[in-house]
């Protein structure tokens, strides 16, 4: 058998896609390697939503061609978003990359390698709303959970965001899709599922004409085997009322809501293009902890956007300091040619990285806090590896890779158990705990 490699880049949106041409590269025949060294093929799936992650994609690319023009690895395929974003410069500029897949050409993987490996130069791009998220997947993550996709693409037309452009336009997937994925999913040992969307929240407006998103979480929560979801990417200015009801009453739906504001200063909101004003985010914060008790809130922020001064800066870090997001992650703005922010004026970047480093203390200092507070609680948590004779595993609090682990200083326990555990302290940002007597979850 012909083996592949599959090299991820970017987003957990990304990663589904790349567990999309696994599972349609595996069903034409081929050996999926988990290394890169003496494959056939090497596909990178790649991001190109700021600059580094632009970087990081080129410079992956770059590296495999070394590699390639040494003889230990066969051929080479982009694809994805900087595929699909820079189709002409980069089959130009990249001459030892063989083939090239937009991200409307997932399903059609297996023949873009069978045409790299057959000496053809390859190029698939069909409209990105092509895509076929109902694709099976050969997944990467932990057996214990993984993504589920519920839409693509993205109708927001953030000024500083390049995603309609790339992904298209929103679509949600049918609901009977997303359930029979669920079902699969849990068929297979998952047990907690991930939803994600670019917008989760607009879930079912564009193919029901009303947004459906409680109503699918329900029903998800009624699948046998599932026993967490988790909600990431809601975006601020729409929470129905009904999903604060579901968020807070269904009990498999963690308390643990992702929700990115990228900023609250009003004048920069609006010239982001971004819908609702500071005040209104604010609101919605104040009205999440009332209504739903203990939940864990986290967010993403840009730093040094066209129109952020002091004046600005020192209000989004005040903003932080009131809205003691639980978990949070911050961007230095990157100008991206394409988009409406592109040409306006804004600090340099030595002063947005600043400040991006600025907002990273300050909420490294509220996370602390968080887990400080959490010392001496009993919470269930996943059992996920054991590293270095130390057992790592993940709260309702944590989110796979983005917000650390909890360190379990027990013995014989087996990956992939729910268990009770007792958080006694913290270390360098994750907590610590040690399993209560017979709690098994």
């Amino acid at each position: 058998m012909q083996t592949v490699c599959m090299i991820s880049l970017g987003c957990a949106k990304n990663l589904v896609n790349s567990e999309q041409m696994m599972g349609a590269l595996a069903a034409a025949g081929y050996a999926i390697s988990p290394e890169p060294e003496g494959s056939d093929v090497v596909i990178v799936n790649t991001c190109a939503f700021i600059g580094p992650a632009k970087q990081e994609a080129i410079d992956t690319l770059l590296e495999l061609g070394a590699m390639k023009t040494a003889g230990r690895i066969g051929k080479i395929v982009a694809a994805g978003c900087l595929a699909e974003r820079y189709r002409d410069e980069i089959a130009a500029e990249l001459p030892e990359v063989d083939a090239f897949v937009g991200v409307g050409a997932f399903g059609e993987i297996a023949a873009a390698v069978e045409g790299a490996l057959t000496g053809a130069r390859t190029a698939l791009f069909p409209p990105p709303e092509e895509c076929d998220d109902s694709l099976p997947r050969a997944l990467s993550s932990p057996g214990a959970w993984a993504y589920l996709k519920i839409a693509d693409g993205c109708d927001n037309r953030c000024a500083f965001c390049v995603v309609p452009s790339i992904r298209g336009k929103y679509r949600s997937r049918a609901e009977e899709d997303i359930l029979r994925e669920a079902r699969e999913l849990a068929e297979s040992g998952v047990r907690e599922v991930i939803v994600i969307a670019q917008d989760t929240t607009r879930y079912g407006l564009d193919l029901y004409g009303e947004r459906r998103l409680a109503g699918l979480l329900r029903k998800i929560s009624e699948i046998d085997g599932i026993l967490w979801i988790r909600l990431h990417y809601m975006y601020p200015d729409d929470v129905p009322e009904e999903l604060i009801r579901e968020l807070r009453d269904n009990p498999k739906i963690l308390k643990y809501l992702d929700i990115p504001i990228q900023h609250i200063n009003d004048g920069i909101l609006k010239k982001m293009r971004r819908r609702g004003t500071g005040a209104e985010i604010r609101a919605l914060i104040a009205r999440l902890r009332a209504e739903i008790p203990g939940v864990v809130l986290r967010t993403s922020l840009i730093t040094g956007l066209p129109g952020e001064g002091e004046a600005e800066f020192e209000e989004l870090c005040g903003f932080l300091r009131e809205a003691k997001f639980e978990r949070g992650g911050v961007f230095p703005y990157s100008p991206e040619e394409g988009t409406e922010a592109f040409s306006m004026e804004r600090p340099d970047s030595e002063t947005a990285y600043a400040r991006a480093e600025a907002v990273e203390e300050l909420q490294s200092r509220i996370m602390d806090g968080f887990n400080a507070e959490r010392t001496g609680k009993v919470e269930t948590v996943l059992v996920e590896a054991l590293e270095d004779g130390v057992y790592l595993g993940r709260g309702y609090a944590e989110s796979p890779d983005i917000d650390g682990v909890v360190v379990i200083t027990g013995e014989n326990l087996r990956i992939g158990d729910f268990i009770e555990v007792k958080i006694i302290g913290s270390d360098g940002g994750d907590a610590v705990a040690e399993p209560v007597t017979g709690g098994s979850a």
